[in-house]
């Protein structure tokens, strides 16, 4: 509806950097009684994507938290919840769950973060748990260390491989035969990757520098692609996801001794944080170092969480906003 000399402005309202939230918590915890281990900038690091509501609620569901526990004011612990909540989902406290199914799950989720942690260009770990949240029964969420304005192609193979890592762990520690339904959102969040790769970003040599719009464009509401390049567009996107599982099939049987350690921990303590992960893999509490895993080429100032899309546009330019503050990959829990 714009109209020259009239309505001709569009502002544009990205969701917040790490300044720009670090001053939002400032702002909602200013009024409320906040323990002294309460770091509004490490806050505003573990929060990419969020928007200024969603901070608001982060800081209204840490303070029920506080008032639930007859607390005087509000500590790391109750952030971290909050965090927790919003972006994983409640836990199903009252689902009960076979000892079978919860070592199947801990390998599952085991696989994803192992696959994270040694995958150049992939997302630090944050947090692991075999606790069945929403229709997950356990989950992997990986943050970034700081915003970027756009993803390589390095990140995004690294983001493929760490969906693979639940489904191959699987198989390599039941067998091809027992391999389950639980790696379903992970397929498919490796399927939009991989797809958004060959036709967004022009990230394939067979289809070439183009950017396709499938569905749209064509006559009758065609794709507005010929036949061969629909075909060459699947062949490419199955090419990427086959390869991606290999990858990981090689990377965890090589390391299928610290998927033995990890699944075991998680049996033991249901969920870890980044920090008590590497002291598992460790043994000895030395850390593994990931500082360089989510390496950007071009830095900048927005990563948020991933949803069904995997990156959106800015208007007005090259740079690309990704819409993916948190990356997680789960097992879900089977629908009959």
């Amino acid at each position: 509806l714009t109209r020259p000399g009239r309505f001709d402005r569009h502002i544009s309202v990205p969701p917040p950097d790490m300044r720009g939230r670090k001053e939002i918590l400032e702002f909602y915890l200013g009024d409320k009684p906040v323990a002294d281990d309460v770091n509004a900038e490490t806050l505003a690091r573990g929060t990419p994507g969020f928007s200024g509501a969603d901070l608001f609620n982060l800081v209204n569901v840490a303070a029920i938290q506080a008032a639930i526990h007859d607390a005087d004011k509000i500590n790391t612990a109750m952030m971290e919840y909050a965090k927790d909540r919003i972006m994983m989902g409640c836990e199903r406290k009252s689902a009960v769950l076979s000892e079978e199914n919860r070592k199947l799950t801990a390998y599952h989720e085991g696989g994803h973060a192992l696959v994270a942690i040694h995958t150049k260009g992939a997302l630090p770990v944050h947090k692991a748990t075999i606790v069945p949240r929403g229709n997950a029964l356990g989950m992997v969420m990986q943050l970034p260390d700081k915003d970027d304005t756009s993803i390589s192609m390095k990140q995004m193979l690294a983001k493929l491989d760490v969906c693979m890592g639940g489904r191959v762990a699987e198989e390599i520690i039941f067998g091809p035969e027992q391999v389950t339904s639980g790696a379903t959102s992970d397929l498919k969040q490796a399927t939009n990757i991989a797809r958004y790769m060959v036709t967004k970003c022009g990230m394939s040599e067979l289809v070439g520098p183009m950017f396709i719009e499938l569905g749209k464009g064509g006559p009758n509401g065609g794709s507005g692609v010929s036949p061969e390049t629909e075909r060459n567009i699947d062949l490419e996107v199955t090419r990427l996801l086959k390869e991606a599982y290999v990858r990981v099939t090689s990377l965890l049987k090589d390391k299928e001794a610290e998927l033995h350690k990890l699944a075991a921990a998680l049996l033991d303590k249901e969920t870890l944080n980044g920090q008590e992960i590497k002291e598992a893999l460790s043994g000895i509490g030395k850390l593994i170092d990931t500082s360089s895993s989510s390496e950007s080429p071009t830095g900048g100032t927005a990563d948020v969480l991933l949803g069904d899309e995997v990156s959106g546009e800015t208007k007005g330019g090259d740079a690309e906003l990704v819409t993916e503050p948190a990356l997680v990959s789960s097992r879900d829990a089977e629908v009959r």
